[in-house]
């Protein structure tokens, strides 16, 4: 069942309902005895909880599965140690000049 939002006309309170889509609407405020308004609103947003819905079991399947062998590959690679290449370097030959 839908909350519907009421304002009165009168005194300007805002106050909310709890009915079935089929009820009639409010017309009488509760403070003020005064005439209201139903408002527009925007209502509250879906909560997909648990097991069964396609946006927490579906959607994106196989990308989630290859976002996840791309972190084990790629935490695989930064836990090896770079291999350093070694140059060997000889000892340079001192030219003597004997003059």
């Amino acid at each position: 069942m839908p909350t519907y939002e009421y304002r009165c006309k009168k005194c300007s309170h805002e106050f909310e309902e709890f009915q079935s889509i089929t009820a009639d609407p409010v017309k009488i405020c509760p403070e003020c005895k005064g005439q209201v308004e139903r408002l527009i609103s925007a209502g509250n947003g879906l909560i997909f909880k648990g097991s069964g819905f396609y946006i927490t079991d579906y959607k994106n399947a196989n990308r989630v599965s290859e976002s996840k062998s791309e972190k084990t590959e790629k935490s695989e690679k930064s836990e090896k140690p770079a291999k350093v290449e070694k140059k060997e370097t000889k000892p340079t030959e001192k030219s003597t000049e004997d003059k």
